[in-house]
């Protein structure tokens, strides 16, 4: 007898890639979103449900922390063994020692090492410590860094340049609503003289979410205490 139909065949994945793009927003469709957003605000205005330039100053302080708050963690955890100790036991209150406001319920900061390299995601949405980072970049909240960074985050970090050797193991850490982590990255060597300032200054983004490593361009070194 000749096999019966499949009532509910499995598409043709042809176009599927495996490989797509870490960046899967557009400016079209962010140009649309932003159209419709201002639609939005334009209405709730209108029907006072929201004040004039209300949306402004709400972005103003979402924006107002930045990378250097996560810069200045790092920067104090590689001068003082003792804040390195407390900033992994609990980040929340160690950023309150530096007068940081964590308004995440939890930090939990993660340290690289010679064995073991940290990456952070969040897999559900776009969680991510914002009260020290600030606004995450465009990719962090990607679905494909989202679904790749878990399945595949040694091919996701040879994308962003990360080459991880293979006797280091790479451990991937999902964010959530209650919880947020931050990278403690290892202090690059010949930095030993350097200032705090001088220090956080090696310290970006990518460095504090794992998709980077701390690193020091061969021209600073010429400098014992660091860049001017």
């Amino acid at each position: 007898m000749p096999e019966a139909a499949d009532p509910c065949p499995v598409p043709e994945r042809a176009s599927y890639t495996a490989r797509e793009a870490l960046v899967i927003e557009t400016d079209a469709g962010n140009a649309e979103a932003a159209r419709l957003t201002a639609a939005l605000q334009a209405l709730l205005v209108e029907k006072g449900l929201l004040a004039p330039g209300e949306v402004d100053q709400e972005i103003e302080k979402l924006e107002a922390p930045g990378i250097h708050l996560g810069a200045r963690l790092v920067a104090r955890a590689w001068v003082d063994d003792a804040f390195r100790t407390r900033l992994l036991a609990d980040g929340k209150s160690a950023a309150a020692e530096l007068g940081m406001k964590v308004g995440e319920a939890q930090l939990v900061v993660v340290a690289n090492s010679a064995r073991e390299h940290n990456l952070i995601v969040c897999t559900l949405c776009s969680c991510y410590p914002r009260s020290i980072l600030g606004q995450p970049p465009s990719w962090y909240i990607s679905k494909s860094y989202r679904a790749r960074a878990v399945r595949e985050p040694r091919a996701v970090l040879r994308e962003f340049g990360l080459d991880v050797p293979a006797e280091v193991r790479v451990r991937v850490h999902d964010s959530n609503a209650d919880m947020r982590y931050l990278v403690l990255p290892m202090r690059p060597p010949g930095t030993e003289a350097w200032s705090e300032t001088a220090l956080a200054g090696l310290v970006g983004r990518d460095v504090l979410i794992g998709t980077a490593v701390a690193s020091v361009r061969p021209e600073a070194l010429a400098s014992p205490s660091g860049p001017c």
